[in-house]
């Protein structure tokens, strides 16, 4: 990408869509291209082959996305199927139709199967079954990346099917029980601080704290993309023509969820206790990604766990400083 190349990054809201920007202006590119979903609504055909077609972006980052958590997708399978594959089939196609000459789409740990062998390599992907409470928006995850996939094979384009690591960071959604479960908690454990009693009282955690996840802060997943999307036209061509166009990132340390609650806990409200409702769902027993086709293409991630709680912790009180002034 050179810096004055037009990059259209749909999402740009998001979590993982606002961490590309700040890194796509962090490293001089002048000429992004963004739309609110006001201003243009992905799930509409026509509006969107409309704007792409109007723009003709070089570059397209396809961070727009349904997404949740557990509570979400169980309660909304629906529209997580429906909006996820009308979003990511308008985008997809209309990129190949003006020509863009590369797009990187997220695909989703998720799609990976329940029972898969750890740490999950991409070649496992269609191997098993989904993890039931999130499977909706799993087949929607994994027919983007057939796209992509598919698009490669037939018309030659260049588009990538990235699968990060559980992602967290600054542009979260903290508003209850949409959030992923990083910011769940840290809202939780802050509503918990400023409880009567000043001890912190309880707090809840979903399903029985044993499963393992790896998380990955958001500004590494993105730094992570811009090398994917800078590479030379043969190293990419290695790349994509390796398990369908599919490449993990991610850390490959995972942590209980109790270890997870207990970190975000020593940051936010250190006299919490933490209370396990176990009639509520664990989800995957275990999920980790391997990152080894991506390290060795010279990308490891720089910010551990405990320091992205800090980061995230420090930009959540200043959204609701924010969210204060606002209201007042």
């Amino acid at each position: 990408m050179q810096l004055d190349s037009k990059i259209y990054i749909a999402g740009h809201r998001g979590l993982a869509g606002a961490a590309l920007v700040r890194a796509l202006e962090s490293a001089g590119y002048t000429n992004l291209v963004t739309r609110t979903h006001a201003e243009l609504d992905l799930t509409d055909q026509a509006a969107t082959r409309g704007f792409l077609e109007s723009e003709r972006p070089d570059y397209v980052f396809l961070a727009a996305a349904l997404v949740g958590g557990i509570h979400a997708n169980s309660t909304m399978p629906a529209e997580f199927i429906t909006t996820n594959l009308a979003i990511q089939s308008n985008v997809i196609s209309a990129s190949h139709e003006i020509g863009v000459k590369r797009l990187l789409y997220f695909g989703s740990n998720c799609a990976y199967p329940r029972e898969s062998e750890q740490p999950m390599k991409e070649e496992y992907l269609h191997t098993g079954h989904l993890e039931p409470t999130n499977e909706w928006f799993a087949v929607a995850k994994l027919a983007g990346m057939a796209m992509c996939d598919a698009y490669n094979k037939q018309h030659g384009t260049q588009f990538i099917a990235a699968i990060p690591a559980g992602l967290y960071g600054p542009d979260d959604n903290f508003a209850g029980d949409a959030s992923h479960v990083i910011p769940a908690l840290m809202r939780r454990f802050y509503e918990a601080r400023n409880n009567p009693g000043g001890d912190g009282g309880s707090v809840l955690v979903w399903g029985t704290g044993t499963p393992e996840r790896e998380f990955l802060y958001v500004d590494d997943m993105a730094e992570a993309c811009l090398l994917l999307m800078n590479m030379d036209d043969e190293t990419l061509s290695e790349v994509l023509a390796q398990n369908k166009s599919v490449i993990n990132i991610g850390t490959g340390n995972p942590v209980t969820i109790r270890e997870l609650a207990e970190t975000i806990r020593d940051e936010v409200a250190p006299g919490a206790r933490l209370e396990f409702d176990t009639s509520r769902p664990d989800g995957f027993p275990r999920k980790v990604l391997d990152p080894t086709r991506l390290a060795k293409c010279g990308w490891k991630p720089s910010v551990p766990l405990s320091d992205g709680i800090k980061r995230t912790y420090q930009w959540f009180l200043k959204a609701l400083e924010k969210e204060s002034l606002r209201v007042g």
